[in-house]
């Protein structure tokens, strides 16, 4: 699994969800439940993983939608 998105921003997190759904790809999300248990105050950035095989397409993806550089 590699580590293709992180943030405190809920709304862009979802997003970022959407965007690698909708292209097909098996994200999964990561430490929801500390992000939670913190307060949702942002100290603790919400991850975004994708299969080692998929990593290509997930950071072009991003990288289309102008959510990396």
């Amino acid at each position: 699994m590699r580590v293709v998105f992180q943030s405190n921003s809920w709304v862009q997190f979802g997003f970022v969800l959407a965007l690698l759904r909708d292209a097909g790809l098996g994200p999964i999300e990561l430490d929801t439940h500390v992000s939670a248990m913190e307060g949702n105050i942002g100290v603790f950035p919400r991850r975004i993983v994708v299969a080692d095989d998929e990593e290509r397409q997930a950071l072009r993806v991003l990288r289309e939608a102008g959510e990396i550089v």
